[in-house]
């Protein structure tokens, strides 16, 4: 769905207004920098991946999930450790 047209200075004035603009936005083109996904490639012996499967298993999530899971949460904690009095 392509979005509406207006001018530049209606635009602007909607949105200093307080205005919903969003059917003047293209939400297709929308991207957030930083948060780009970047593909890293991790080599596990045999013996961890079954490990990691069972886990994942457990909590009804893929491997992939899981890893993303566990090292947000380290880098969470230790964010909080560094913070500790």
């Amino acid at each position: 769905m392509k979005p509406k047209t207006i001018s530049a200075e209606e635009f602007d004035r909607m949105f200093d207004d307080g205005e919903d603009i969003s059917e003047y936005l293209d939400f297709s083109t929308v991207r957030r920098p930083g948060l780009e996904a970047k593909r890293v490639n991790v080599d596990f012996p045999g013996d961890v991946v079954t490990k990691l499967d069972r886990a994942a298993k457990r909590r009804g999530v893929s491997r992939q999930a899981l890893i993303k899971m566990w090292i947000v949460e380290h880098l969470d904690n230790e964010g909080k450790l560094g913070t500790a009095a």
